[in-house]
């Protein structure tokens, strides 16, 4: 049993491995290698972490991105309309700004992660992403990464709130509104909620770099990215 599922293995390997030199001997002189092609690939995952985590990582990286900016949950945004009705808009623009500052303080930490999960790619994952959809390399890390990013991510959260003083602004914030007459008292947990919109700001900024790399030959930045992109041009 175990020798037929060592030899399965080895032909599911062999098969992607020709599908994927099929590609490459389609084209002329190429005289590039299956370990380029992984190596390639591995580049450009590591360049979208550079190019573009690493901007969430300062003052403002998420709170000044539209493209990543948090906003209130639905249970909250009435809270905050209702707020800014009776004269509070500085304190729920506070409110707003500290949630941002939380995801900012947390991202930082993705980094290692997502290189530990690159270095882990196999050649049928080069492969399945080189010639997969326009976000491929995303999702991959996506799958790879999500759980312990979570795990990372949510701690640095809640302290990052205690820090600036989020968890206070917070608890005035709703005590307000849970005071005010006819309102449904709300109690949202606001520590998942960032977590989960920090990881979406995450992957959003990883397909962009990706989605410009595949697009567009001036984004591929080594001689190794030329060579290996063409193939999926």
């Amino acid at each position: 049993m175990i020798k037929k599922l060592f030899l399965t293995v080895l032909l599911i390997q062999f098969t992607a491995c020709a599908e994927l030199q099929q590609v490459v001997n389609q084209l002329p002189n190429t005289g590039i290698t299956n370990d380029q092609i992984g190596n390639g690939l591995k580049q450009a995952l590591h360049n979208g972490i550079t190019n573009q985590v690493s901007k969430l990582a300062v003052k403002d990286g998420f709170f000044k991105n539209e493209l990543t900016r948090i906003l209130l949950p639905e249970e909250l945004q009435k809270v905050d309309n209702t707020l800014r009705k009776i004269g509070l808009s500085k304190l729920a623009d506070e409110g707003l700004k500290v949630l941002n500052r939380a995801a900012e303080d947390a991202v930082g930490e993705a980094i290692p992660i997502f290189v530990d999960a690159i270095k882990g790619m196999t050649f049928i994952d080069a492969k399945n992403i080189l010639l997969g959809e326009k976000n491929a390399a995303t999702m991959y890390l996506q799958n790879k990464t999500s759980e312990a990013l979570y795990q990372k991510f949510n701690p640095i959260i809640a302290n990052s709130f205690q820090k600036v003083g989020a968890d206070k602004i917070w608890e005035n914030l709703i005590t307000k509104y849970n005071n005010l007459p006819l309102t449904a008292n709300v109690n949202p947990n606001l520590t998942d909620y960032v977590t989960q919109e920090a990881l979406k700001g995450v992957f959003t900024m990883v397909e962009v770099e990706e989605k410009e790399i595949r697009a567009n030959v001036n984004k591929r930045s080594t001689e190794l990215l030329k060579r290996v992109f063409a193939l999926q041009d």
